[in-house]
């Protein structure tokens, strides 16, 4: 005689830790995971739908022409602007809703278009700042110096992983564009970032700076995920693990640069036509 079928709700209780697993094992693959974010202002299409995956310890490019959306894309996962629809999953809790200081504190931190340190602070004094700031202690400034020199050691390092060690003492305001950008890159890592969101980080420099920042990014990279825009392709090619291409607002294509350089739409984007090799867009 044939044995009964287990009943039905046997068989999906002994499923359902499996789905449960798959689950976190995605999570803990894709450190941050847009689903269909959209911003529209006034019936103008920003950010339109997209769904994107942010592989956890990958450098991640943003790209696209002038207007496809990027910085409005930023703006809405730092919460600078809230989304029209759609959602945002870091490390797999679904932040849609917060604030931006609740988001920060999770570990996503942004670094801007512009240099953003303080020019007439010395340059261990910026990394302190910000130090002082992931303590909690960033507006004790009626305490003495000498409370703040056990910061010291860590700024010291920061500088050491930027390559700045020698201008510790220098005032920022003397020090050229590009080593303003790697001070940049050190304030940002002094709030243990768990995801960094650079933000055009090699905008305005010379062949030089442009390849000394790029070496940065790549070596402080290691541990760490970084999602940028960046409209240098040499420097995209060179470090980034995968890329998305926005276009008025939708992407376009996403995968590593190899095949994603050599999509026509992609190319007609920047080019504006099919019929060339995408060499660079600036």
């Amino acid at each position: 005689m044939q044995a009964p079928s287990a009943p039905a709700h046997v068989a999906f209780s002994a499923r359902e830790p499996k789905i449960n697993q798959l689950e976190s094992n995605l999570s803990e693959e894709f450190i941050l995971e847009t689903r269909g974010l959209t911003k529209e202002f006034k019936g103008f299409v920003a950010v339109n739908s997209v769904d994107l995956k942010v592989q956890r310890g990958h450098i991640h490019a943003l790209i696209g022409p002038n207007g496809a959306g990027k910085t409005t894309f930023f703006n809405l996962l730092t919460k600078f602007l809230t989304p029209t629809r759609g959602s945002i999953v870091f490390n797999g809790n679904d932040i849609t809703t917060e604030k931006p200081a609740q988001t920060a504190r999770r570990g996503i931190v942004r670094s801007f278009q512009i240099s953003a340190v303080f020019p007439h602070m010395t340059v261990l004094e910026n990394v302190r700042a910000a130090l002082q700031r992931n303590l909690g202690t960033s507006f004790h400034f009626w305490k003495a110096e000498d409370t703040l020199f056990h910061l010291h050691e860590r700024a010291r390092a920061l500088l050491a992983e930027v390559d700045l060690s020698n201008f510790a003492d220098e005032l920022t305001v003397n020090l050229p564009y590009g080593r303003k950008r790697a001070l940049e890159l050190a304030t940002t890592l002094a709030l243990e970032p768990e995801l960094m969101l650079l933000d055009e980080p090699t905008q305005g420099m010379g062949h030089e700076d442009v390849d000394r920042v790029t070496q940065l990014i790549k070596k402080v990279s290691v541990g760490r995920t970084i999602l940028m825009v960046e409209h240098n392709m040499n420097v995209v090619s060179s470090i980034a693990n995968r890329i998305t291409v926005l276009q008025r607002g939708a992407i376009i294509a996403d995968g590593p640069y190899a095949e994603v350089s050599q999509n026509p739409q992609v190319i007609e984007a920047y080019m504006g036509t099919a019929n060339t090799e995408l060499q660079g867009a600036h």
